[in-house]
């Protein structure tokens, strides 16, 4: 078949309509070419016609200026025409004013359009962010909230601080979400955006190369880790990238993938492995009531937290003297000029000039040295060192989650040698996992024991206070509020057959969800673990000091030295009231280093912390009791 002929005027109405596509501006222009058509038109013809308001009268008629003039204002108010004389001058105005009505109505009309469009745009959050020295969040989960609480926290002494996210959902749901958690922000701005962090475009909405630092939160899919990579490949393999290394927090589940990670960020990215934390903190704190609290405080912003200072004035000096140089401080560690790092290190390790101090401090300011000596410690209310027994114990874990087989592992590390592990758990497949599990394991045998936690003739049949402790884990198949409504059922049940029994039990429970941990308190559990916000507080820290990664590495490891809360009483006799300066010789002695107390009066309080009191006033004296313990750095 051969082709249609097309006309001329087929060719003009293609190419009008192309121009009409490209959007308002486009419009708008043929809006003023049509107008001044018309315009020039109505002034060529009033020029010629000679044309004025008085026809008898030759002065009253209008040239060409005067005509285009009148017949623009005729064209933009058609009020102008009521003040025109002559029937000839009437008729050219009234087809100028019609003329003016339709091209001034098609362009307000285009103008609104234009405008609507705009902020429908805006409001998807399409607009790009010009923003310095920004924390940028890529993606959205649970942790977001915590990490945005931390981090307003964190910059109330920063100017003009900002955090931009940059997440697969609708910019309107994300602020109102965020205006809801935080009513006030205080000087921090909290800027979102609509996007995919993978796609290179919408990246380069965020301004990713002017951020201070990027955290990459894992989706709440089945393949997190795999899209956390992808982030982080997307970031670092940018051809539109700086040239300085980004500053990388990225949390990934799965151990596997940790070196596919590492592979793609190299030394730009820091991965927090959420699992593996969770997993660490449950079998210290298991064996340490008190523990999680004391985490919770180094972890937040709000209250102590661990800084880096360098120190070349203490060049020189031994650790045992550099502990006892701060007033309003509390040394935990030496970094290192090449970037290693000693926690607790012997009490004759020597400081180089180059040497940081790594201390417990209420902020970076106050890291400052004692001006005048160290106060002498009271040697004579130190108590001598107790012989210390290793016993096997008894460890009950009630429920099971993809965190149970490395708490299992985990705590094989702290337990003495013939210690029994029982886990109670519905679910298909535990058994055949605690087989292979009790085949790596050197210090601990594990048995099941399937049954409904939440029963109470399962919790008494199993004679649950003559365990040493207990892990109360949540099932993270069922819904979060589900979950953590039968981890309260289930904390219940032990509290009371505790009372029945006249016994303490020693609880570690896990709680999906913080807002939680309020209901919980009444059942009076030991310690909480909730999962999101130990590792937001972690991702917090990190994304505010990359330094902290080595450090907060070694204190969650079971290498090296770890915190441990211990008997006062094995330290420093009860007679007499001591100051903090007292405990750090006790603790100095042992070759530990004392960082804080716990008041178990105060264990149920949560506005004193739980009775947890970390980096103290040295020279306040108190009284400590017989239960009270002290909280140090050591390596067993």
């Amino acid at each position: 078949m051969p082709p249609t002929p097309t006309r001329w005027r087929d060719h003009l109405r293609y190419r009008f309509e192309n121009t009409l596509s490209r959007g308002p501006i486009a419009i708008i222009a043929w809006l003023a070419l049509i107008s001044t058509i018309v315009v020039v038109a109505a002034a060529i013809v009033i020029s010629l016609l000679r044309v004025g308001q008085d026809p008898s009268d030759p002065a009253s008629q209008f040239g060409f200026i005067e005509g285009a003039w009148m017949g623009l204002m005729h064209a933009l108010d058609a009020g102008n025409l009521a003040g025109d004389s002559g029937w000839v001058l009437r008729g050219l105005m009234f087809v100028v004013t019609i003329a003016g009505i339709f091209l001034v109505s098609i362009l307000i009309g285009t103008i609104t359009s234009g405008l609507e469009a705009r902020l429908h745009e805006l409001r998807k959050g399409r607009s790009r962010v010009i923003e310095r020295e920004h924390t940028l969040i890529l993606g959205w989960s649970s942790k977001i909230h915590s990490i945005i609480g931390e981090l307003i926290v964190a910059n109330a002494n920063q100017k003009r601080p900002c955090i931009v996210i940059l997440a697969n959902r609708d910019k309107v749901e994300m602020d109102d979400d965020i205006r809801a958690k935080f009513p006030s922000t205080r000087n921090t701005r909290v800027i979102c955006r609509s996007g995919d962090p993978l796609d290179l475009d919408d990246l380069a909405v965020v301004s990713p190369n002017a951020a201070r630092a990027i955290v990459i939160l894992a989706p709440e899919d089945d393949n997190p880790d795999i899209h956390v990579i992808k982030s982080v490949l997307a970031l670092t393999n940018n051809p539109a990238r700086r040239s300085e290394p980004y500053h990388i927090v990225a949390e990934i589940r799965d151990e596997a993938n940790l070196e596919a990670g590492e592979l793609v960020g190299g030394s730009e990215a820091i991965y927090v492995r959420g699992e593996e934390l969770i997993a660490r903190v449950t079998a210290q704190t298991c064996r340490q009531s008190g523990l999680s609290v004391v985490y919770t405080e180094l972890l937040d912003f709000d209250g102590a937290e661990i800084y880096i200072k360098p120190e070349p004035g203490l060049a020189g000096r031994s650790y045992r003297e550099v502990i006892a140089a701060y007033a309003e401080s509390a040394v935990i560690g030496i970094m290192r000029g090449n970037g290693d790092v000693l926690v607790n290190p012997p009490m004759d390790t020597r400081l180089e000039p180059d040497d940081s101090v790594i201390a417990i401090s209420e902020d970076d300011d106050t890291v400052v040295l004692d001006k005048g000596p160290a106060p002498k410690p009271d040697t004579s209310a130190l108590a001598e060192k107790p012989p210390r027994q290793s016993n096997p114990e008894r460890t009950l874990v009630l429920g099971w989650n993809a965190k149970a087989e490395a708490i299992v592992r985990e705590l094989d590390n702290y337990v003495a040698l013939g210690s029994e592990m029982v886990v109670v758990a519905q679910r298909e497949g535990v058994r055949e996992k605690l087989v292979a599990l009790s085949k790596g394991l050197k210090r601990q045998r594990l048995r099941h024991a399937p049954g409904d936690i939440a029963s109470r003739a399962v919790l008494d049949a199993l004679q649950v206070y003559r365990y040493d402790h207990i892990i109360l884990l949540s099932y993270s198949d069922l819904p979060i509020q589900q979950a953590d409504a039968q981890t309260l059922i289930t904390l219940l049940h032990l509290r009371n057959i505790a009372e029945q029994h006249n016994v303490d039990l020693n609880i570690v429970s896990e709680m999906m969800d913080i807002r939680n941990r309020t209901l919980a308190q009444v059942a009076k559990a030991d310690d909480f673990i909730v999962s999101d916000k130990l590792v937001s507080l972690m991702i917090s820290q990190l994304s505010e000091n990359k330094a902290l990664d080595k450090v907060l590495g070694i204190l969650f490891s079971a290498d090296g030295s770890e915190i441990y809360i211990r008997p006062i009483s094995d330290y420093i006799k009860l007679d007499r009231p001591v100051d903090f300066h007292t405990l750090l010789e006790a603790a100095a002695r042992r070759g530990e280093t004392a960082i804080g107390y716990r008041i178990i009066a105060h264990s149920n309080d949560a506005e004193r912390g739980y009775g947890v009191r970390l980096n103290p006033n040295k020279g306040e004296k108190v009284q400590f009791a017989k239960d009270d313990m002290i909280v140090v750095l050591a390596e067993d």
